[in-house]
C-alpha cells in the first residue's frame, strides 16, 4: 500500500510547515488528550471465511492445470475450516483474548510480530532484511564535486558538509518530535507516528542465538545517547551531536567533528595502519554473528563499552572515501543511479558489507561525491517511517550560513588537518586472530550474497498517479498492484501468492497487515489480458472489479480486519502436542509463499530510489513510489535463479502499465 500519513514534503510545503509550528504548538496544550484504540482480535468466523475466499485463485489454477477440481478442493478446505472453527479454533481464539488482556498495548505487537517476523529469522540482514533509500542531490553542491571528471581520491569537504547538514536535520526532526512541535499527540496520526518514529533512534538490534533482541534504550542523561557513531575506512568513531538539553548541536560543530574523524582516518592510513573491519560481522548469519559478538565482548571491557556506545547512539553515519561506479556488465540505462543505489544497499561492489553497522535502524551514508542515502534495519519500524524522517532531512538544502566558512569546489580532507579537539573519539576494538579470521570469512559470504543480488530501479515516466485518478478513475495503489500481477504472469506463466504491506496505524502500536493481492478477480483480469478473444470492454470491467476487490481488502486490513496476522496468532496459540490439519494443509503454506513481496512508499519527491530484498530465491522484492507524473519501482531478485530476471520484470511492468493506459484511456470523443 502507499499510505499517506502526511503529504510528501516539497520545499514550499516545508516553508509552510515551518511557519505553522508555533501555532500548532500553542494549540497542543489546549486540546484534550487523545488515545488510539487497541488492535482488535478479528472475529474467528469472518477470518476463516475470508481465508477460504483467498484460496479460490489457487483452486482455479490447480483445476486448470490438471489438479483437484474447484469444488472438491473448496469442499475439502471448507470442511477443515469448519472442524477448526467448531473445535480447537475456539480455544485458540480464547487464548488470544487472554493474551490480549495481559498485554499492555496489543496481542500482536507485544508478543508475536517482532519475534516471528524478524528476530527469530537467522538469515543475514544484508539484502535479505534491511531496506535502502537513495536520497536526491543537493542543489548547493557544486557540479564539479557531484560529477567529478575523475574519481575523487578520498574524503571531500563537500561530502563532510552534506553529511553534517543531513545529520543535523535528522537530529532536528527528533528534537521537534520530542518537543511535540511536529506530529503532536493531539492528533491520532501524531500519536501513532511519534511512537513509531522514536523507535528509530538510540537503539540497535543485538544478535542472539535463536532470537535477537533490542538493546535497552538509554536515559537522556546517558552520554552515549547524545552521540552518533561514524564509520570511516572501517574504523569506528563516536561524535557528540546533541547538547545536554537535548537540542542538536549546530551544523558547523558537527561538520568540524566529522572532518576531524575523516582526517584522523587519513592520517592513520598514511602511517600504514589498517582497520580490522569488525562491522562486516554484522552482515553474517545471525547465529554466527551472535557467537562472534559473544567472543568479541569477552576479549576486553573496551569492546563492551564500544558496543554499548553503538547501541545507544542516536543513529549511525557512514562516510565512504570513494564515488561508487559499477562495472560495465552491471550498469543499466542510468549508471549513476544504479551505482548510487547499490552503494547504499551494500557498499562498494568489490568490498560489500564494509563500513556499515547493519544492526542500526538508521544509517546515513554519504559518498565522496556527496551522493547520500539511508540504510535501515527493518525490525523497529517499517520503512515508511524512516523515509518520512529522511524526507525532512533532505527537503531543505545545505544552508551555507549555518557554517563557519564557505567551501571551494574540489576541496579534500587532508591527513594533516586531523584535530585533537573535543567531541569525538575513536572506537577501536580489541581483536584477536579468531575475530580477524571471522571478518575475512564474513566478508566472503557477504560478497556472495551481494553478487547474487539483481537490483535495479525502474522509473516509469509515461504517466503517474494523477492520470490514474483523473483519467482511469481508479485507486492508484490497486492499479499498480494489478500491473505487477500482469507483469508476473507474463514473465512466469503462472500466478503466485503476493504480499502487500498495509499499515495498521489506526491502532495503538499498530504495525502492518497483509493484503493478499492475488484474488479470483485479479486472476480473471490477468487471464482476460492474455486472451486475444477478450474484448477491451470485458477487460476494463474485470480490471475495475479487481481494483474494487483490492481496495476492499485494503480497507479491511487497515482497520484490523485482515486475516494473516490473526491466522498467525491462532496457530501460535496451539499448545505443545496440539495440532490441526488446517495449518498443515499445503495450501495454507502455498497461499503464504510470497514470491512477489511488495510495499509502497509515498511519492518520494526527494528520493532517487529505494528497495528491499526478495522474500524467496525465485521471487521479487518490489518497493514502489507513486508520484503524480512518475512511478518508481525498486526491484530485487537473484542472479542465480533461472526463473527471475530484474530487467525482464522491469520491462514487464512498463509494458503492463502501457497496456493498462490503452485499456483505460477515455475515448477521444469524450474530450471534444
Amino acid at each position: 500500500m502507499s499510505p499517506s500519513i502526511v503529504p510528501q514534503l516539497t520545499r514550499r510545503s516545508f516553508r509552510r510547515m515551518q511557519s505553522s509550528l508555533t501555532h500548532s504548538q500553542a494549540k497542543a496544550g489546549s486540546r484534550p488528550a487523545l488515545s488510539l484504540p487497541r488492535l482488535p482480535i478479528p472475529d474467528l468466523n469472518q477470518t476463516l471465511t475470508k481465508y477460504l475466499t483467498s484460496l479460490e485463485p489457487f483452486f482455479l489454477e490447480d483445476e486448470v492445470r490438471g489438479g483437484t477440481d474447484f469444488k472438491g478442493a473448496h469442499d475439502l478446505r471448507a470442511k477443515l475450516i469448519d472442524d477448526f472453527e467448531n473445535g480447537i479454533g475456539q480455544r485458540c481464539q480464547e487464548r488470544l483474548r487472554e493474551l490480549d488482556s495481559r498485554s499492555p498495548n496489543n496481542w500482536l505487537d507485544d508478543n508475536i510480530w517482532l519475534r516471528k517476523a524478524y528476530h527469530e529469522w537467522r538469515a543475514p540482514l544484508i539484502i535479505n532484511s534491511n531496506w535502502w533509500l537513495a536520497l536526491g542531490d543537493d542543489g548547493r553542491v557544486p557540479s564539479s564535486d557531484r560529477h567529478p571528471l575523475a574519481p575523487t581520491p578520498g574524503y571531500t569537504a563537500w561530502q563532510i558538509r552534506r553529511a553534517a547538514w543531513l545529520a543535523h536535520r535528522v537530529l532536528d526532526f527528533k528534537a521537534r518530535l520530542d518537543r511535540q512541535e511536529i506530529y503532536p499527540e493531539t492528533t491520532r496520526t501524531g500519536l501513532w507516528f511519534r511512537h513509531s518514529a522514536l523507535q528509530v533512534f538510540n537503539i540497535c538490534r543485538t544478535p542472539q542465538r535463536q532470537c535477537d533482541y533490542f538493546s535497552s534504550r538509554p536515559a537522556p542523561s546517558d552520554p552515549d545517547a547524545r552521540k552518533v557513531v561514524v564509520s570511516v575506512a572501517d574504523w569506528m568513531y563516536a561524535i557528540v551531536v546533541v547538547a545536554p538539553d537535548g537540542s542538536p548541536l549546530p551544523p558547523s560543530v558537527i561538520e568540524n567533528r566529522l572532518y576531524a574523524v575523516a582526517a584522523d582516518a587519513n592520517a592513520r592510513k598514511t602511517r600504514g595502519e589498517h582497520a580490522v573491519p569488525v562491522n562486516v560481522l554484522t552482515t553474517d548469519d545471525r547465529d554466527r554473528w551472535a557467537d562472534n559478538l559473544t567472543h568479541l565482548l569477552a576479549l576486553s571491557p573496551v569492546n563492551r563499552a564500544i558496543h554499548n556506545t553503538i547501541s545507544r547512539s542516536v543513529f549511525a553515519v557512514s562516510l565512504d572515501e570513494y564515488t561508487h561506479i559499477l562495472p560495465m556488465p552491471q550498469r543499466t540505462s542510468d549508471p549513476d543511479l544504479i551505482s548510487h543505489i547499490h552503494n547504499v544497499r551494500s557498499g562498494h561492489h568489490e568490498r560489500p558489507g564494509y563500513n556499515r553497522w547493519y544492526d542500526k535502524p538508521f544509517t546515513l551514508i554519504v559518498e565522496a561525491n556527496t551522493r547520500a542515502g539511508v540504510l535501515g534495519e527493518h525490525s523497529p519500524v517499517d520503512a515508511l517511517v524512516p523515509s518520512i524522517i529522511a524526507d525532512y532531512a533532505i527537503v531543505q538544502e545545505v544552508d551555507e550560513d549555518a557554517f563557519s566558512h564557505k567551501l571551494s569546489p574540489g576541496e579534500l580532507v587532508n591527513s594533516h588537518d586531523a584535530s585533537a579537539g573535543d567531541g569525538w573519539a575513536r572506537l577501536d576494538w580489541v581483536v584477536d586472530a579468531k575475530i580477524e579470521a571471522e571478518c575475512v570469512h564474513a566478508a566472503q559470504r557477504a560478497k556472495g550474497l551481494v553478487d547474487d543480488s539483481d537490483t535495479d530501479e525502474a522509473v516509469y515516466t509515461n504517466y503517474g498517479v494523477d492520470w490514474i485518478k483523473s483519467e482511469a478513475r481508479l485507486s492508484p495503489d490497486a492499479y499498480i498492484q494489478m500491473a505487477l500481477q500482469l507483469a508476473w504472469y507474463r514473465t512466469r506463466g503462472e500466478f503466485t501468492a503476493t504480499y502487500e504491506t498495509v499499515l495498521t496505524r489506526l491502532f495503538k502500536h499498530g504495525r502492518t497487515e497483509t493484503i493478499r493481492v492475488l484474488t479470483a478477480d485479479s486472476r480473471a483480469w490477468v487471464l482476460a489480458m492474455m486472451d486475444p478473444q477478450s474484448s477491451n470492454e470485458n477487460r476494463l470491467a474485470l480490471l475495475r472489479r479487481a481494483v474494487q476487490t483490492h481496495s476492499q481488502l485494503t480497507r479491511e486490513a487497515a482497520t484490523g480486519r485482515g486475516i494473516d496476522r490473526h491466522l498467525l496468532g491462532l496457530r501460535l496459540m496451539l499448545s505443545p502436542g496440539e495440532s490441526h490439519p488446517l495449518f498443515e494443509d499445503e495450501l495454507f503454506t502455498r497461499s503464504q509463499t510470497w514470491k512477489l513481496s511488495t510495499s509502497g512508499l509515498s511519492a518520494g519527491y526527494q528520493f532517487r530510489g529505494t528497495g528491499f530484498g526478495a522474500s524467496y530465491h525465485d521471487g521479487y522484492g518490489i518497493n514502489y513510489m507513486p508520484a503524480p507524473e512518475v512511478v518508481r519501482f525498486g526491484i530485487e531478485s537473484k542472479h542465480s535463479c533461472p526463473t527471475t530476471d530484474t530487467q525482464l520484470f522491469k520491462s514487464g511492468i512498463f509494458t503492463a502499465l502501457d497496456d493498462m493506459r490503452s485499456l483505460c484511456a477515455p475515448p477521444v470523443q469524450a474530450h471534444l
